[in-house]
């Protein structure tokens, strides 16, 4: 749905017969991000009667409730009612959050797409590397595949285009950028974004009791590694990745 200048955010609107969208922006930022996870967070925590199913996309929050067991206008009352009782876009990040580093090959033969990236960025390939492995990136959204995170925002320099044509696959693990985001494939896919690293961590276990291993509010840093390092690693489901939980 495109958006007028006088739309005033956040708003609420319905999704379907049994659905309510509770949007913070038209657009990518970080407060808007923040606030849809904060809101999400408080929703599933107040537990309301009626409502099945919660989820966060890049800046908003989607309610899934049972119309024949709650009034739908009730439930709308009650989403706005918590969205007027405090600023989201201030708000704090949910618990349980984990900081993970994944040890990641940049450039090579494994992710071929390094320098072209770093160009479009204007940045040498030894700076691009910097920055991708230094910059802490917090999963903003599940999407796309089982499992597979939107990470950012990276800095300015890295708001480049997607490409104008595919590419015809990238490998599990996968590292993409574009957008100032980066995106790391739970499945081997073409796609548009620009491959410029390579993981060993297997993101989408559909036999695990947690089959998506990143969390939309996590965070993560992609420390660089050697081929040799990351091949030794293939033998391990997360390839070699830590987590540690976040206060």
């Amino acid at each position: 749905m495109t958006e007028d200048n006088t739309t005033k955010w956040p708003l609420i609107r319905p999704a379907g017969l049994d659905g309510l969208l509770v949007s913070f922006g038209d657009r990518l930022s970080e407060p808007a991000n923040r606030a849809a996870l904060a809101y999400r967070a408080q929703v599933e925590r107040a537990g309301w009667s009626g409502v099945e199913e919660c989820s966060t996309s890049l800046v908003s929050a989607y309610l899934r409730f049972d119309p024949l067991a709650v009034d739908p206008d009730a439930i709308r009352a009650q989403a706005q009612s918590l969205l007027d009782s405090r600023d989201w876009y201030d708000a704090a990040l949910p618990h349980g959050r984990r900081l993970w580093r994944i040890p990641t090959v940049y450039g090579t033969e494994l992710a071929p797409q390094l320098d072209e990236a770093a160009q479009a960025a204007g940045l040498s390939p030894a700076q691009a590397i910097d920055h991708l492995s230094q910059t802490r990136v917090r999963v903003q959204t599940i999407g796309f595949a089982p499992g597979q995170p939107y990470l950012g925002e990276l800095p300015p320099e890295w708001d480049i285009p997607r490409q104008t044509a595919l590419t015809d696959s990238v490998p599990i693990g996968a590292l993409t950028v574009a957008i100032r985001q980066l995106v790391l494939f739970s499945v081997s896919t073409p796609t548009g974004w620009r491959h410029v690293g390579q993981t060993a961590m297997r993101l989408f276990r559909p036999d695990s009791d947690a089959p998506f291993v990143l969390r939309p509010g996590d965070e993560v840093l992609f420390p660089q590694v050697t081929p040799a390092e990351l091949e030794n690693m293939r033998a391990d489901p997360d390839g070699g990745a830590r987590a540690e939980a976040l206060a």
